[in-house]
């Protein structure tokens, strides 16, 4: 009976840490934008100037939007006011116009004539300074990739408060029960004392 009470007491006492089983504290790798990103981008650098274009799902035939940011590599400071023509070296008859939303910040806006890669070549002339960059890896037509579902944790012994109800009242039977048999045994022991003790009294008392 003690060997029960023993282990239900451990089990009980154990529980949290099996509900928590399967939880990944540690700091995995994780992925850069791969993984339920919203948007593509790709990127381009010199001495000079540094680009990030950044895209939603483009279709061939379709208007394009794009985002151009541009910055100083140096200092990474935004670049306001300079003047970019975007040219593709798939098809050259492609119209580009570049307007600027912020500084630093340009909307790109054209449209591609069907679902492959192309490629940017960025002229810039910003103040005094002029640069080409080319941007290649815009693949249109391209979906973003969706971020893998988790698999569902395997349901776990003492994750249900019925079950952890259940063992709590086991474990007050075997109380119970313990309680009874610790009486039942003392009662036992009790009664050939008491007889003994009567005898001999009545060995010691006086015949009348």
């Amino acid at each position: 009976m003690k060997q029960l009470l023993i282990l239900l007491l451990g089990l009980l006492l154990t529980s949290p840490a099996y509900a928590h089983g399967g939880e990944d504290h540690g700091d995995g790798t994780k992925a850069g934008t791969a993984a339920g990103a919203t948007s593509f981008s790709v990127a381009a650098l010199s001495e000079q100037f540094e680009v990030l274009l950044r895209y939603e799902p483009l279709e061939g035939g379709q208007p394009a939007d794009l985002r151009l940011f541009l910055s100083d590599y140096a200092t990474n400071a935004p670049i306001k006011g300079a003047k970019l023509t975007l040219t593709n070296p798939e098809d050259a008859n492609l119209k580009w116009a570049a307007t600027e939303q912020e500084p630093g910040i340009y909307l790109v806006e054209g449209q591609f004539p069907a679902n492959k890669a192309y490629s940017f070549a960025v002229n810039i002339v910003a103040g005094e300074t002029a640069d080409l960059l080319l941007l290649e890896g815009i693949k249109v037509g391209e979906k973003l990739p969706v971020a893998a579902t988790a698999p569902a944790a395997a349901p776990s012994l003492f994750s249900s408060w019925k079950t952890i109800l259940a063992l709590i009242g086991a474990f007050a039977l075997g109380i119970g029960l313990t309680a009874l048999l610790l009486r039942r045994r003392r009662r036992s022991e009790s009664v050939p004392q008491t007889s003994e003790q009567a005898l001999t009294a009545s060995r010691r008392a006086p015949f009348p």
